[in-house]
């Protein structure tokens, strides 16, 4: 046979076009990806169709008259079971909680309303649009030997009437979902007989049929499923593997459920009370296969359900041995490193947006699984998979590997296996036949309690030593609708974890809580496990926190205390001033040697400002005190969550906007980078009776560092009310901050360290010391240190390099003191610009008409308008009403916005109220 040139040429032409869209389809080009538009990005829905589920929480108490009331779930998955045909599995209750019809879920929860809309936080609790089939209410949906229709979980898991958390695991236990395709086979045990279970759906002429399809291990014990609740029933019939209520209200309306198993056995449902149908299972020493019917329909049509019971064959997929790939696809990025102009630099890991299915990508945590290799996790609840981590950031190769997840926020790499932390628990993803995408996500832990409150985050997760997890839980801080009552000013009342450090044994079965009463923690672990933590402002949080973190720790705020204890709350090692840090994140402990002066530092990651804090401790005789000092860079996004590299040695850290930061970026990874260059940050201090001693990396100039003129030294109080935040307050209580003079700077013989002779020092909250210095080879350095000071015992000052000091200067009274000191400023528009944005007003109100990501009102054009409040009255903005929003920001409070600003009392004198006043007079166009 004879092929002309002509022929061949063409084939392979079509040939290599094929392989060209191949790899353009996949992502093969030489040319990666960039930067990241946020604006232009064209995103697909939420949901993705070819997924199995949702992981939600779900409102189902008010389905109609015929429904259970008792029908919360906190956690659950959603499964679009056929066109237009649901269900929701809760894996606390092992139940199926609600099947319907019609719409699904409202994409209401904050990731879903933000998913589109970065800066959107109108989230609610999540309630089906449809018509609701059957339902199930609050009591395990299996049992062993004998029904069970009560709520079986113990009182420590009952707050204010409402039980939160998986069942006992004597009565059973979640361990996970199968994906396979379009299908999820989930699976669980009931006592200790295992059970898969795969959902589904039928059309038939008597209309939609819910199948549960499920694969019973052997047991010694009768077992029983509770299929539907009817809480109408008039009457029913029982009839072997066949029985149905009748609804007293609804003509000629019945609830059916039928059973069906593969090898013939009969499988009798039981009708309990004209109000439960439940399916028993009789102790067997092999494993069954039995196919459960749910249906809602006309008496008269029983006939059609039973004939489409016995036409269904269930099919079940491979699931044990992994589904086949779902996104084939990879994505390219080229990083953005910066030029080594300081010592530390921010470099920018280029996300994969825009990517082949649409996918949005906000990170919020980072974890390696290689030298060059490592895993993140998003928001929605994704993980995604970036190799190619390396010093230049010029090719990093992505791919999805799981999808599906309830509201993760950080995770963890432990023995080259996933470990995700959110709602849902600590899930384990397995990669059944190494095809680079999670077939089985595990159910490692949910012996944490978790309610269906939206501000009970699963905020973040440490790894301990011993191979245990600690996680922190936010504390219910009301943000929007709700179910639990409120019970305390900005709290309700969530799950009885809520605002907790709790410990979860290696086994994952166990939950032990460590610490109580925060707002919104995060944590740290160092290597020997010790654990830090920080809080952010609030009610009852008088500002930024930083914790270590001990067994029985209360941390001050009342409604996440979970005892009767009268136990005081346990100072922080530092507290940060509103205005320098608003809104805390995570920590990190510097791991490694590659990071020259941060080498086993603890790290503070702020969320508002945004950026990274090295935290300084001071050890004294009598404790541990601590402050932070900012490490400079261009953060391109909030920080929240982060790992330091394996193989380099450097920071890597995720993040994503939505809260109110000054940062105008949507999400990013970044690295922070050290250079080699020289260092001029403070790297350590000592304070005492006598003043402070700052310690800096690179030898000072002496002549700058000598001049007393070149630092201010203020410090104050703070009190822990239900207010949100708190003013500043001198140390005889009164609202204000105290200006110490500095009498004389002294200089080591290294020029590394000066001390700061300072009269009057006396334990208190904060103390803030701003300085504006030179190097020694001509460096500027300005910057600032805040710290708190418990502690005021006498210095050794020979111990750190200095001669003679003449404590004579210290004999100052403090009329003497405050002559020293100049505190009367001009009333002007420019003073009052300044301090818009240094006291943190610019990071909450927009002078413009900005909304977005904005706690508080806009700015522009208020003056002399009026605005409606939270209660319905309507106020003139004068200059009356905006003193008393600065002093007393809870009291009348714009409608469409939360009371979550602080008061300024004591932070501004009132001429600088007047001057920001004056400013804000200005912002008229």
């Amino acid at each position: 046979m004879k092929v002309s040139f002509l022929h061949l040429w063409g084939s392979r032409l079509w040939i290599c076009l094929a392989l060209y869209l191949t790899f353009l389809r996949c992502g093969h080009t030489d040319r990666p990806i960039e930067s990241n538009d946020f604006d232009s990005l064209q995103l697909n829905d939420f949901v993705e169709k070819d997924f199995p589920f949702i992981s939600t929480s779900l409102d189902a108490r008010n389905l109609g008259d015929h429904f259970p009331k008792d029908n919360l779930v906190a956690r659950g998955l959603a499964f679009p079971l056929s066109d237009d045909v649901y269900a929701c599995f809760d894996t606390d209750l092992l139940r199926w909680s609600v099947g319907w019809t019609g719409p699904y879920l409202p994409m209401v929860l904050l990731p879903q309303v933000s998913y589109h809309d970065f800066f959107d936080k109108s989230n609610d609790v999540p309630r089906i649009k449809g018509h609701a089939v059957f339902a199930n209410g609050s009591y395990p949906g299996w049992s062993s030997q004998q029904m069970i229709h009560q709520e079986v979980r113990p009182e420590h898991q009952n707050r204010e009437g409402f039980y939160w958390g998986a069942i006992p695991t004597g009565y059973g236990r979640w361990d996970g979902v199968y994906l396979h395709g379009e299908h999820a086979v989930l699976t669980y045990s009931i006592g200790s007989t295992r059970i898969h279970e795969l959902p589904g759906a039928i059309a038939s002429t008597a209309g939609p049929i819910f199948t549960r399809s499920v694969k019973v291990a052997e047991s010694g014990d009768v077992l029983y499923l509770n299929a539907a609740e009817v809480t109408t029933g008039a009457s029913g019939e029982e009839n072997g593997p066949l029985a149905y209520i009748r609804q007293s209200s609804l003509s000629d309306t019945v609830t059916a459920v039928a059973a069906k198993a593969d090898d013939g056995q009969v499988y009798p449902v039981r009708l309990v009370e004209n109000r439960y149908l439940s399916v028993e299972f009789p102790a067997s020493t092999s494993e069954r296969t039995v196919t459960v019917f749910v249906w809602k329909g006309p008496e008269s049509a029983i006939g059609h359900f039973n004939e489409a019971v016995r036409a269904n064959v269930p099919e079940w997929p491979a699931f044990e041995t992994g589904g086949p790939s779902r996104w084939k696809d990879e994505v390219y990025t080229k990083g953005q490193c910066a030029a080594d102009t300081t010592a530390f630099v921010i470099d920018v890991l280029t996300l994969p947006l825009p990517n082949p299915w649409g996918r949005d990508l906000r990170p919020a945590d980072i974890a390696f699984l290689t030298g060059t290799k490592a895993a993140v996790v998003t928001l929605s609840g994704d993980v995604w998979l970036v190799d190619g981590i390396s010093q230049s950031l010029d090719r990093l190769q992505w791919t999805r590997f799981a999808s599906g997840l309830f509201e993760p926020m950080s995770i963890a790499v432990l023995n080259q296996t996933i470990y995700v932390y959110g709602k849902g628990g600590i899930t384990a993803l397995h990669d059944l036949n190494n095809d680079g995408e999670a077939d089985f996500y595990e159910n490692f832990s949910n012996a944490m309690e978790q309610s269906i409150e939206s501000r009970e985050w699963a905020t973040d997760r440490a790894v301990a030593p011993d191979g245990s997890f600690y996680i922190a839980k936010g504390g219910t801080a009301i943000g929007g609708p709700g179910v639990t009552p409120q019970v305390t000013p900005g709290f309700r009342a969530g799950s009885n974890q809520s605002g907790t450090v709790v410990n979860i044994s290696p086994d994952g079965l166990g939950a032990t809580v460590v610490a109580t009463g925060f707002r919104v923690p995060y944590l740290g672990i160092r290597d020997d496990g010790l654990v830090s933590a920080t809080d952010q402002q609030g009610n009852f949080v008088p500002s930024t926190a930083i914790y270590l973190v001990d067994q029985g720790d209360f941390f001050g705020v009342p409604a996440t205390r979970h005892s009767a204890s009268g136990q005081l709350a346990k100072q922080p090692l530092a507290w940060i001033p509103h205005r320098v840090d608003r809104s805390a994140s995570s920590q990190i402990w510097v791991t490694g040697d590659k990071m020259g002066p941060l080498n086993g530092a603890l790290l503070h990651l702020s969320f508002g400002r945004p950026g990274i804090f090295n935290v300084l401790i001071d050890t004294t005789s009598q404790g541990l005190q601590g402050g932070v000092t900012y490490i400079r860079g261009n953060y391109v996004a909030p920080t929240i969550n982060g790992a330091m590299g394996p193989s380099d040695g450097q920071l890597y850290i995720a993040g994503l906007n939505l809260f109110g930061s000054n940062s105008t970026g949507i999400a990013a990874i970044q690295r922070l980078r050290y250079t080699g260059k020289p260092s001029y940050m403070l790297s350590a201090f000592k304070a005492g009776s006598e003043g402070v001693v700052l310690m800096f990396d690179s030898p000072l100039d002496e002549v700058s560092a000598r001049n007393i003129a070149n630092y201010q030294f203020k410090r104050w109080n703070y009190k822990r009310t239900e207010q949100y935040g708190s003013g500043h307050f001198r140390l005889d209580g009164t609202p204000g901050e105290e200006v110490l003079p500095v009498l004389d700077a002294y200089v080591s013989p290294d020029r590394t360290r000066v001390f700061l002779l300072v009269p009057d020092m006396k334990a208190v909250d904060q103390v803030e010391v701003m300085y504006d210095l030179r190097a020694h080879n001509g460096k500027l350095i300005k910057d600032g240190f805040w710290f708190s000071m418990y502690h005021t015992e006498a210095l050794d000052l020979a111990r750190y390099g200095f001669g003679p000091v003449d404590f004579g200067k210290l004999n100052l009274s403090r009329e003497e003191i405050d002559a020293m000191i100049k505190t009367d400023f001009p009333v002007t528009v420019d003073r009052g610009r300044e301090l818009f944005a240094t006291k943190g007003c610019l990071g909450c109100h927009s002078t413009g008409r900005r909304t977005e990501g904005m706690y508080g009102p806009p700015f522009q054009g208020i003056y002399g308008s009026k605005v409606e409040l939270a209660d319905g009255a309507t106020v003139t903005v004068d200059e009356a009403y905006l003193r008393e929003s600065i002093l007393e920001p809870s009291k009348k409070v714009v409608k469409g916005y939360q009371p979550e600003m602080p008061s300024y009392q004591g932070v501004l004198s009132d001429a600088d109220i007047e001057s920001i006043i004056l400013y804000i007079t200005t912002l008229y166009r």
